[in-house]
């Protein structure tokens, strides 16, 4: 079904806004409010944009991003950030790489 890379969700501090991929309004709402919640959190504390992506083999990558003239955007506080949210949300991305291998690699 998927060939490349896919974004489940990303948030944004410059639009302030939340998008979750329509793909995956199948999610229990529980799922994708603790996805908002999360990523909506880390654009609040360190700015720019945070993405998660599945890539062609069904793991989930957390990419950040922020505009080059942004001088508010905590870099280090970015990778810190995502350090621990990899760690306190570990089961939770296992469950979605299963998700996502289930449903859209067809595994």
């Amino acid at each position: 079904m998927y060939q490349d890379a896919v974004v489940l969700c990303s948030a944004s501090h410059y639009a302030k806004k939340f998008y979750l991929n329509p793909d995956f309004e199948g999610l229990p709402e529980q799922v994708k409010q603790e996805l908002k919640i999360m990523c909506v959190l880390y654009t609040e504390d360190v700015g720019g944009i945070i993405l998660l992506i599945f890539d062609e083999k069904g793991n989930l990558n957390i990419t950040t991003e922020a505009d080059e003239g942004d001088l508010l955007f905590d870099e280090i506080g970015s990778h810190l950030v995502v350090k621990r949210m990899r760690e306190e949300k570990r089961e939770l991305f296992q469950q979605l790489e299963e998700y996502y291998s289930v449903f859209f690699l067809n595994e």
